[in-house]
Protein backbone atom coordinates (compact mmCIF):
# COMPACT_ATOMS: atom_id res chain seq x y z
CA UNK A 1 0.00 0.00 0.00
CA UNK A 2 1.29 3.50 -1.28
CA UNK A 3 1.28 6.31 1.42
CA UNK A 4 -1.17 8.05 -0.51
CA UNK A 5 -3.65 5.07 -0.61
CA UNK A 6 -2.75 4.20 3.45
CA UNK A 7 -3.49 7.98 4.76
CA UNK A 8 -6.80 8.20 2.37
CA UNK A 9 -7.87 4.96 4.46
CA UNK A 10 -6.48 6.39 7.56
CA UNK A 11 -8.88 9.60 7.25
CA UNK A 12 -11.39 7.09 6.34
CA UNK A 13 -11.21 5.35 9.57
CA UNK A 14 -10.72 8.80 11.60
CA UNK A 15 -13.27 10.42 10.70
CA UNK A 16 -15.72 7.37 11.27
CA UNK A 17 -14.74 6.10 14.11
CA UNK A 18 -13.65 9.52 15.75
CA UNK A 19 -17.51 10.64 15.20
CA UNK A 20 -18.84 7.39 16.85
CA UNK A 21 -16.40 8.22 19.52
CA UNK A 22 -17.33 11.98 20.12
CA UNK A 23 -21.18 11.71 20.02
CA UNK A 24 -21.77 8.21 21.10
CA UNK A 25 -18.96 6.07 22.76
CA UNK A 26 -17.25 9.45 24.65
CA UNK A 27 -19.78 9.38 27.50
CA UNK A 28 -20.86 5.85 27.65
CA UNK A 29 -16.75 4.77 28.59
CA UNK A 30 -15.81 7.52 30.73
CA UNK A 31 -18.64 5.90 33.49
CA UNK A 32 -17.79 2.57 32.02
CA UNK A 33 -14.40 2.64 33.46
CA UNK A 34 -12.96 4.33 36.65
CA UNK A 35 -10.33 6.27 37.55
CA UNK A 36 -7.43 4.68 40.15
CA UNK A 37 -8.93 6.64 42.87
CA UNK A 38 -10.17 9.63 44.42
CA UNK A 39 -7.63 12.60 44.76
CA UNK A 40 -8.28 15.93 47.12
CA UNK A 41 -9.64 19.14 45.27
CA UNK A 42 -10.73 21.64 47.79
CA UNK A 43 -12.39 22.84 51.17
CA UNK A 44 -15.86 23.81 51.29
CA UNK A 45 -18.21 24.77 53.81
CA UNK A 46 -20.64 21.78 55.13
CA UNK A 47 -24.07 21.65 53.86
CA UNK A 48 -26.89 19.71 54.66
CA UNK A 49 -26.73 16.20 53.90
CA UNK A 50 -22.69 15.96 53.65
CA UNK A 51 -21.34 13.20 55.51
CA UNK A 52 -19.65 14.24 58.59
CA UNK A 53 -16.36 11.82 57.58
CA UNK A 54 -15.39 14.14 55.40
CA UNK A 55 -15.53 17.26 57.60
CA UNK A 56 -11.80 18.85 57.78
CA UNK A 57 -11.40 19.33 61.23
CA UNK A 58 -8.30 21.57 61.53
CA UNK A 59 -9.91 24.52 58.79
CA UNK A 60 -13.81 23.96 60.91
CA UNK A 61 -11.50 24.74 64.16
CA UNK A 62 -9.49 27.88 62.41
CA UNK A 63 -12.93 29.44 60.74
CA UNK A 64 -15.03 28.01 63.95
CA UNK A 65 -17.65 26.70 61.61
CA UNK A 66 -17.81 23.44 59.19
CA UNK A 67 -15.84 22.73 56.61
CA UNK A 68 -15.84 19.20 54.27
CA UNK A 69 -12.98 18.32 51.95
CA UNK A 70 -14.01 17.73 48.77
CA UNK A 71 -12.49 14.85 46.33
CA UNK A 72 -12.72 14.48 42.92
CA UNK A 73 -12.09 10.99 41.01
CA UNK A 74 -8.52 10.77 39.20
CA UNK A 75 -9.29 10.16 35.97
CA UNK A 76 -6.33 9.27 33.87
CA UNK A 77 -6.44 6.32 33.07
CA UNK A 78 -4.46 3.86 30.45
CA UNK A 79 -5.77 1.74 27.57
CA UNK A 80 -4.63 -1.28 26.43
CA UNK A 81 -5.32 -2.42 22.71
CA UNK A 82 -4.10 -6.22 22.32
CA UNK A 83 -4.71 -7.17 18.72
CA UNK A 84 -4.21 -10.37 16.95
CA UNK A 85 -3.01 -10.02 13.16
CA UNK A 86 -2.49 -13.81 12.72
CA UNK A 87 -3.10 -15.49 9.29
CA UNK A 88 -7.20 -16.03 10.09
CA UNK A 89 -7.65 -12.47 10.94
CA UNK A 90 -7.29 -11.58 6.77
CA UNK A 91 -10.74 -13.71 6.49
CA UNK A 92 -14.31 -12.37 5.47
CA UNK A 93 -17.30 -13.23 3.27
CA UNK A 94 -19.05 -10.07 3.22
CA UNK A 95 -17.55 -6.95 2.45
CA UNK A 96 -14.83 -6.64 5.07
CA UNK A 97 -12.50 -9.34 6.90
CA UNK A 98 -12.33 -9.77 10.32
CA UNK A 99 -9.28 -7.15 10.42
CA UNK A 100 -10.95 -4.66 9.23
CA UNK A 101 -13.22 -4.44 11.89
CA UNK A 102 -11.14 -4.87 14.56
CA UNK A 103 -9.31 -2.26 13.19
CA UNK A 104 -12.63 -0.26 13.43
CA UNK A 105 -13.01 -1.10 17.06
CA UNK A 106 -9.70 -0.49 18.17
CA UNK A 107 -9.90 3.21 16.66
CA UNK A 108 -13.24 3.76 18.39
CA UNK A 109 -11.87 2.71 21.57
CA UNK A 110 -8.83 4.66 21.24
CA UNK A 111 -10.28 8.05 20.54
CA UNK A 112 -12.93 7.49 23.46
CA UNK A 113 -10.14 7.06 25.11
CA UNK A 114 -7.97 10.62 24.28
CA UNK A 115 -11.59 11.88 24.55
CA UNK A 116 -11.27 11.44 28.32
CA UNK A 117 -7.28 12.71 28.46
CA UNK A 118 -6.57 8.71 28.87
CA UNK A 119 -3.19 7.03 27.55
CA UNK A 120 -3.69 4.37 25.08
CA UNK A 121 -1.20 1.68 23.88
CA UNK A 122 -0.76 -0.94 21.52
CA UNK A 123 0.66 -4.91 21.46
CA UNK A 124 0.52 -6.29 17.66
CA UNK A 125 0.46 -10.05 18.27
CA UNK A 126 0.74 -13.76 16.12
CA UNK A 127 2.31 -16.46 17.70
CA UNK A 128 5.09 -13.80 19.08
CA UNK A 129 5.01 -9.96 19.62
CA UNK A 130 4.76 -8.27 16.58
CA UNK A 131 4.47 -4.61 17.59
CA UNK A 132 4.50 -2.77 21.11
CA UNK A 133 3.58 0.57 21.35
CA UNK A 134 3.81 2.25 25.11
CA UNK A 135 0.66 4.47 25.91
CA UNK A 136 0.78 7.93 25.00
CA UNK A 137 -1.45 10.77 24.52
CA UNK A 138 -3.21 12.85 22.04
CA UNK A 139 -4.32 12.54 18.34
CA UNK A 140 -0.98 12.13 16.42
CA UNK A 141 -0.43 8.80 18.78
CA UNK A 142 -3.62 7.46 17.51
CA UNK A 143 -3.61 8.22 14.39
CA UNK A 144 -0.02 5.90 14.40
CA UNK A 145 -1.68 3.24 16.17
CA UNK A 146 -4.35 2.91 13.10
CA UNK A 147 -1.60 3.33 10.39
CA UNK A 148 0.34 0.05 12.40
CA UNK A 149 -3.41 -1.57 12.78
CA UNK A 150 -3.93 -1.14 8.84
CA UNK A 151 -0.50 -1.79 6.95
CA UNK A 152 1.25 -3.66 9.75
CA UNK A 153 2.91 -7.21 8.09
CA UNK A 154 2.94 -9.82 10.82
CA UNK A 155 6.26 -12.44 10.16
CA UNK A 156 3.90 -14.97 11.19
CA UNK A 157 0.43 -16.28 10.30
CA UNK A 158 -0.04 -18.62 13.72
CA UNK A 159 -2.08 -17.76 16.53
CA UNK A 160 -0.69 -17.68 20.45
CA UNK A 161 -2.41 -15.62 22.54
CA UNK A 162 -0.71 -16.96 25.64
CA UNK A 163 2.48 -15.85 24.68
CA UNK A 164 1.30 -12.43 24.24
CA UNK A 165 -0.63 -12.61 27.96
CA UNK A 166 3.03 -12.80 29.15
CA UNK A 167 4.60 -10.61 27.75
CA UNK A 168 1.76 -8.25 28.46
CA UNK A 169 2.23 -9.49 32.05
CA UNK A 170 5.69 -8.36 31.94
CA UNK A 171 5.46 -4.81 30.06
CA UNK A 172 2.87 -3.32 31.69
CA UNK A 173 3.00 -3.10 35.64
CA UNK A 174 0.93 -0.47 36.16
CA UNK A 175 -3.11 -1.22 35.77
CA UNK A 176 -4.93 -0.77 32.29
CA UNK A 177 -7.81 -1.00 30.85
CA UNK A 178 -7.12 -3.89 28.08
CA UNK A 179 -9.32 -4.58 25.20
CA UNK A 180 -7.82 -8.49 23.44
CA UNK A 181 -9.48 -8.14 19.80
CA UNK A 182 -9.21 -11.67 18.24
CA UNK A 183 -11.21 -14.64 17.01
CA UNK A 184 -9.82 -16.57 19.29
CA UNK A 185 -9.27 -19.62 17.06
CA UNK A 186 -6.74 -20.89 19.97
CA UNK A 187 -6.99 -22.43 23.82
CA UNK A 188 -4.43 -22.65 26.50
CA UNK A 189 -4.41 -19.25 27.17
CA UNK A 190 -6.59 -19.46 30.71
CA UNK A 191 -3.65 -19.88 33.10
CA UNK A 192 -2.05 -16.48 31.69
CA UNK A 193 -5.30 -14.76 31.21
CA UNK A 194 -5.89 -15.18 35.04
CA UNK A 195 -2.88 -13.38 36.15
CA UNK A 196 -3.72 -10.22 33.97
CA UNK A 197 -7.46 -10.66 34.75
CA UNK A 198 -6.11 -9.73 38.55
CA UNK A 199 -4.33 -6.88 37.85
CA UNK A 200 -5.94 -5.04 35.08
CA UNK A 201 -9.77 -4.46 33.60
CA UNK A 202 -9.87 -6.99 30.74
CA UNK A 203 -12.30 -7.27 27.77
CA UNK A 204 -12.57 -9.86 25.37
CA UNK A 205 -13.90 -8.94 21.68
CA UNK A 206 -14.38 -11.73 19.70
CA UNK A 207 -15.00 -10.69 15.82
CA UNK A 208 -15.82 -13.88 13.38
CA UNK A 209 -17.13 -14.38 10.35
CA UNK A 210 -20.51 -16.28 9.61
CA UNK A 211 -19.54 -19.14 7.18
CA UNK A 212 -16.70 -20.20 10.46
CA UNK A 213 -19.51 -20.98 12.40
CA UNK A 214 -20.32 -23.78 10.31
CA UNK A 215 -19.42 -25.31 6.87
CA UNK A 216 -22.26 -25.14 4.20
CA UNK A 217 -22.75 -27.89 1.85
CA UNK A 218 -20.48 -27.25 -1.36
CA UNK A 219 -19.30 -31.34 -2.08
CA UNK A 220 -15.11 -31.68 -2.59
CA UNK A 221 -13.90 -27.82 -1.34
CA UNK A 222 -10.28 -27.21 -1.32
CA UNK A 223 -9.42 -25.28 2.13
CA UNK A 224 -6.53 -23.41 2.84
CA UNK A 225 -5.53 -22.99 6.46
CA UNK A 226 -4.82 -19.30 6.82
CA UNK A 227 -2.12 -19.87 10.17
CA UNK A 228 -0.60 -22.58 8.24
CA UNK A 229 -0.94 -22.19 4.93
CA UNK A 230 -1.92 -26.02 4.31
CA UNK A 231 -4.31 -26.80 1.31
CA UNK A 232 -6.34 -29.96 1.86
CA UNK A 233 -9.38 -31.35 0.46
CA UNK A 234 -12.70 -31.50 2.37
CA UNK A 235 -16.00 -33.09 1.55
CA UNK A 236 -18.42 -30.86 2.91
CA UNK A 237 -21.42 -32.95 1.79
CA UNK A 238 -19.99 -35.65 4.81
CA UNK A 239 -22.62 -34.90 7.80
CA UNK A 240 -19.79 -36.23 9.91
CA UNK A 241 -16.89 -33.95 8.76
CA UNK A 242 -19.42 -30.93 9.33
CA UNK A 243 -20.58 -31.72 12.36
CA UNK A 244 -16.72 -32.60 13.74
CA UNK A 245 -16.08 -28.77 12.04
CA UNK A 246 -19.48 -27.46 14.11
CA UNK A 247 -18.08 -28.98 17.82
CA UNK A 248 -14.41 -28.14 17.06
CA UNK A 249 -15.82 -24.43 16.40
CA UNK A 250 -18.03 -24.44 19.20
CA UNK A 251 -15.38 -25.78 21.60
CA UNK A 252 -12.69 -22.55 21.13
CA UNK A 253 -16.18 -20.11 21.70
CA UNK A 254 -16.81 -21.71 25.06
CA UNK A 255 -13.09 -22.18 26.11
CA UNK A 256 -13.00 -18.25 25.26
CA UNK A 257 -16.62 -17.18 27.08
CA UNK A 258 -15.31 -19.79 29.97
CA UNK A 259 -11.67 -18.48 30.37
CA UNK A 260 -12.51 -14.85 30.46
CA UNK A 261 -15.61 -15.46 32.70
CA UNK A 262 -13.69 -17.35 35.22
CA UNK A 263 -10.65 -14.20 35.03
CA UNK A 264 -13.11 -11.89 35.69
CA UNK A 265 -13.11 -10.18 32.55
CA UNK A 266 -15.75 -9.02 30.05
CA UNK A 267 -17.17 -10.88 26.75
CA UNK A 268 -18.21 -9.28 23.59
CA UNK A 269 -18.92 -11.64 20.71
CA UNK A 270 -19.43 -9.58 17.44
CA UNK A 271 -19.55 -11.28 13.87
CA UNK A 272 -18.31 -9.14 11.27
CA UNK A 273 -21.79 -8.11 8.90
CA UNK A 274 -23.15 -6.97 12.60
CA UNK A 275 -23.28 -3.46 14.04
CA UNK A 276 -20.05 -3.58 16.76
CA UNK A 277 -21.20 0.28 17.59
CA UNK A 278 -24.76 -1.53 19.21
CA UNK A 279 -22.82 -4.52 21.23
CA UNK A 280 -19.95 -1.95 22.69
CA UNK A 281 -22.59 0.73 23.94
CA UNK A 282 -24.38 -2.46 25.26
CA UNK A 283 -21.62 -3.45 27.14
CA UNK A 284 -20.63 -0.33 27.97
CA UNK A 285 -24.28 0.76 29.55
CA UNK A 286 -24.21 -2.85 31.46
CA UNK A 287 -20.96 -2.12 33.39
CA UNK A 288 -22.14 1.38 34.08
Amino acid sequence: MDTKELLKKVRKIEIKTRRLSDHIFSGEYHSSFKGRGMTFSEVRQYQFGDDIRSIDWNVTARYNEPYVKVFEEERELTMMLVVDISGSESFGTTQQFKRDILTEISATLAFSAIQNNDKVGLLLFSNEIELFIPPKKGKTHVLRIIRELIEFEPKSRKTDLSHALRYFSNVMKKKAIVFILSDFIDTGYDNALKIVGKKHDVTGIRVYDKIETELPKLGMVPMRDAESGEIVLVNTNSKIVRRNYRAHYLKTVDYFEDSFTKSGSGVINNRVDESYVKKLLGYFKRRA
